[in-house]
């Protein structure tokens, strides 16, 4: 906290609102300790109840965290939008952005031809009666899901604005403010910052070459969790996809849970290299959501959303009350999208150019003696003894990674890489700079 900024209010509401002042706009150093609940109490001549009610608000929407003896901290990304919301540094001139974890814009297919299409074919307007999810995009997508594996056979199918949004409305439809979430560890980073802003509790799971490990899934089921979070191919960070013999693993455990919502994600789509291997459906609320934005731009806000029939149902509810629907401009557009054979060959070949650039970064940093992963998506692993300094010292040498801390639950440090900005010669430069940024000294350790 700022030396001079003065925390005010009388009662819980009060206080937690200057606090959340005082965060947006940037009077909270990111980590920095709040005061001693009785402190505080003292200070503003209020009882300790009144300032922990206070804390506990501000826990339940993600500006704050408990941190065990040490009190409670600001959240190094607190969920409010203001100067320091962003733990990602800005990018110097002259740096080259790996840390984004956004695709190739080189590599995606041209979105303006389609929507010239859109707007000329004649349709009529949708009015608020009729926009919902479109019977041909729901058409399109079972037999496309079906292809890859993906058990929707006899699932509800709708769309919604993108993977974080699904997630959001599933988790809303079955848990409640302080129930617990299995997520991946390391794992995706608005992720934790949306379970924080719903005021929900992260249980970590940790991974290894198969997907989430099977003791630490047991743990988190035996820990209480309500629901969990798994990433069927290019996990962000790690790039990790879920065997066929882990998925059948983990589905003995899950079954035995009748009662928990189990979320399968599969953002890469198209650009996954791996086949998708899922868990579900073996309890009694289960969904899978594929997102359009990885293989045909961020912009294109559509993800196709497949589960059982209360939760999407509920899901569906839920949005006619809020958002209402997803553009059936932008539903049109990904249904032109998936038809066209041009664009299937566009896709295809922009998830070859990404699995030579990561397999060709990860064996490079292997071949330097770095622990490196990335077996599918856009994402390369790195673990390292210091983020701090091997971040500093990239963006030294010219090159902005992405710190490990933005992931990381209590797995050990490490950093992100996405090769999306990459061309292929350029990837032993890149590995040269994080070898010397990872051992400084110059001393590599040998190749494994």
């Amino acid at each position: 906290m700022a030396a001079q900024y003065q925390v005010t209010g009388d009662s819980a509401s009060t206080i937690s609102a200057s606090i959340e002042s005082g965060v947006l706009r940037g009077d909270w150093v990111w980590g920095a300790a709040l005061p001693p609940i009785r402190v505080l109490a003292d200070s503003l001549h209020v009882s300790p109840a009144t300032v922990a009610k206070a804390y506990q608000d501000l826990r339940q929407r993600g500006v704050v965290e408990a941190d065990g003896r040490r009190g409670t901290r600001v959240r190094s990304r607190p969920a409010v939008a203001g100067p320091r919301s962003d733990l990602r540094l800005p990018v110097p001139e002259g740096v080259r952005d790996l840390s984004a974890g956004e695709p190739d814009l080189r590599l995606l297919p041209p979105l303006g031809p389609v929507l010239h299409e859109v707007a000329d074919d004649n349709s009529p307007p949708q009015g608020y009666a009729a926009a919902a999810a479109m019977p041909e995009l729901i058409e399109a997508a079972r037999p496309r899901l079906l292809a890859d594996g993906l058990p929707v056979a006899d699932a509800l199918i709708t769309v919604t604005s993108g993977t974080l949004d699904a997630i959001e409305r599933l988790l809303t439809a079955h848990l409640r403010p302080g129930d617990a979430v299995g997520v991946e560890d390391p794992g995706w980073s608005n992720l934790l910052d949306l379970l924080a802003a719903m005021g929900l509790r992260p249980v970590p799971i940790t991974l290894d070459r198969e997907g989430p490990a099977v003791a630490s899934v047991d743990a988190a089921l035996r820990a209480g969790i309500r629901a969990a979070v798994i990433t069927v191919r290019a996990q962000n960070p790690t790039g990790v996809a879920v065997t066929a013999l882990r998925a059948e693993e983990l589905r003995i455990l899950f079954a035995a849970r009748p009662g928990l919502l189990l979320i399968e994600d599969d953002h890469a789509a198209e650009l996954a290299e791996a086949p998708p291997h899922c868990v579900g459906p073996v309890t009694g609320a289960w969904a899978v959501t594929r997102s359009a934005s990885k293989p045909f731009g961020p912009d294109l806000r559509v993800s196709v959303l497949a589960g059982d029939e209360t939760t999407i149902s509920r899901v569906v509810g839920r949005m006619r009350v809020g958002s209402g629907w997803v553009s059936t401009i932008l539903q049109r557009a990904l249904l032109r999208l998936w038809r066209d054979p041009q664009v299937t060959e566009l896709v295809a070949h922009a998830a070859g150019a990404y699995g030579r650039r990561r397999r060709l970064l990860r064996d490079e940093l292997r071949a330097r003696g770095l622990a490196a992963e990335g077996e599918t998506g856009i994402n390369v692993w790195v673990t390292v003894p210091d983020e701090t300094r091997a971040v500093g010292l990239l963006r030294d040498a010219g090159w902005a990674v992405a710190p490990g801390s933005l992931f990381r639950t209590s797995t050990p440090y490490g950093i992100r890489i996405s090769i999306g900005p990459l061309d292929e010669e350029e990837i032993p430069t890149v590995a040269d700079a994080v070898a010397a940024a990872v051992h400084p000294s110059g001393l590599t350790a040998p190749a494994r």
